[in-house]
């Protein structure tokens, strides 16, 4: 096992590897940036290195310093938590010719899946079902308009990179097509650095789940099924384990059953090792694939709860060379667990509220325990400064009961007892969602927000 690992990330997730690398007795190293010299990430390790000043780009996002870090303090690995460098092949490469362990996936593992038009084609081929769309990707307006014809309407022009929702628009006739190809285009080109975008047929009203991964480069385990579907603008807001839409009445296994086969036909028709999710549309008995996430996945914690095990200490165990001795049925869920995103948000616009936190008094320890059915992954505490220049994620709260029913009770009182003052909580929504007798129904699908 390592005795030393550098957590190149910040907030909640970084507090997060933090303790499961503490539990296996490794010592931590944080990173940070100006903006962050005080944060509790950089005090739940035993050492920090400043990166540069706030900007991601002069700090968390550059590679270069990273390693440095790495090497300067003797760490033996570096685990990216997600976004920032998460999912960025060079960097994990640029890891390994420094001689350091990427805990994640394989470069090429990242390679195949970061262009999203592509892996749909490996998807294709390996026999995973996928949304109808373009063969590739739509290089100006006439091959738009030719593969929309052959595709139909409503249309989803997506950015061929990245993720988190960003670059992603619904197109319903030729006119909206041609302003979704420049503003897609135009908004992967300054998130993601590349421009290119493809087209993929929309539904209306899908459900949206996932297949949680995990593989150790010989094995491949598909470690349950997650329900995503309440979002907002294509960006994930409550998650629950295992997925409502199975455990409807009148839903077949068999087709949760070849959901999770298809996500580990997934993960192995890229050579996939470590933690991964595999994204899928359910339409009516129907599934298409949507993406592979090569990293940990913010709603992490639910698969956890239900399938009690640790996936980042999973992910640190493979990345150190053990074999994965899990099997699939040690794997079988039990409960229900569900998670929201805490975020210093407008509730009602949804706008960004930073600020300096007055009051952070979540409902149980932010330890990231159990505690009477509660578990809290906090990255903030009162008197911590939320920057505009991160992500507006504070904390997950997420609530596991023996039915789905207790779960939904037991978070719904600690939503009313996670107390934040001094910037906005996007609190007051999951309070809505929560008492809406159609998400206790498990009548959800991607636009549930937009009735609400």
């Amino acid at each position: 096992m390592f005795q030393k690992l550098l957590i190149a990330n910040r907030g909640e997730i970084a507090c997060r590897v933090a303790r499961a690398a503490r539990a296996l007795g490794i010592r931590t190293v944080a990173v940070y940036s100006d903006a962050d010299a005080n944060a509790l990430h950089v005090e739940a390790c035993d050492e920090s290195v400043r990166l540069g000043p706030a900007p991601a780009r002069e700090s968390y996002l550059d590679g270069a310093k990273v390693i440095e870090a790495a090497r300067s303090t003797g760490a033996q690995a570096i685990h990216p938590g997600y976004g920032f460098l998460s999912e960025q092949a060079d960097f994990a490469q640029a890891c390994a010719d420094a001689g350091l362990v990427f805990v994640g996936p394989p470069p090429s593992a990242m390679r195949a899946l970061k262009d999203k038009s592509q892996a749909r084609a490996v998807m294709r081929d390996a026999g995973v079902p996928v949304v109808p769309g373009s063969a590739g990707h739509v290089g100006d307006e006439e091959a738009a308009k030719l593969a929309a014809a052959s595709v139909g309407y409503p249309l989803l022009v997506k950015a061929a990179a990245g993720g988190g929702g960003i670059g992603m628009q619904v197109a319903k006739d030729e006119a909206e097509l041609l302003k979704a190809l420049r503003a897609c285009a135009d908004r992967a080109r300054a998130s993601f650095g590349k421009d290119a975008v493809y087209l993929e047929r929309y539904f209306p009203l899908p459900r949206h789940v996932e297949v949680q991964l995990f593989g150790d480069g010989k094995t491949t385990l598909a470690v349950g099924a997650r329900e995503c579907s309440i979002q907002r603008r294509h960006q994930k807001v409550l998650e629950e384990a295992p997925a409502t839409a199975f455990e409807l009445p009148g839903i077949r296994h068999e087709l949760r059953d070849r959901l999770l086969e298809a996500g580990v036909r997934a993960a192995r028709a890229v050579g996939y090792a470590n933690a991964g999710t595999a994204e899928f549309l359910l339409v009516g008995d129907e599934f298409f694939f949507i993406e592979l996430n090569a990293r940990l996945q913010v709603e992490h914690p639910v698969t956890e709860l239900t399938c009690g095990l640790d996936l980042v200490q999973w992910q640190l165990r493979v990345a150190a060379g053990e074999p994965l001795t899990l099997t699939s049925s040690d794997l079988q869920p039990k409960g229900c667990a569900i998670e929201v995103r805490v975020n210093a948000e407008d509730p009602v616009r949804f706008f960004p509220s930073p600020g300096t936190i007055t009051k952070f008094v979540p409902p149980v320890p932010s330890d990231g325990k159990l505690h009477d059915g509660i578990r809290v992954d906090a990255g903030y505490r009162t008197g911590d400064v939320v920057t505009p220049h991160y992500d507006s994620l504070l904390a997950k709260l997420i609530a596991y009961g023996e039915t789905r029913t207790q779960a939904i009770e037991r978070l719904s009182g600690a939503i009313a007892n996670f107390h934040v003052e001094g910037v906005k909580t996007n609190l007051p929504l999951h309070a809505r969602i929560l008492a809406s007798p159609a998400f206790a129904r498990g009548e959800l699908d991607t636009h549930f927000l937009e009735r609400l």
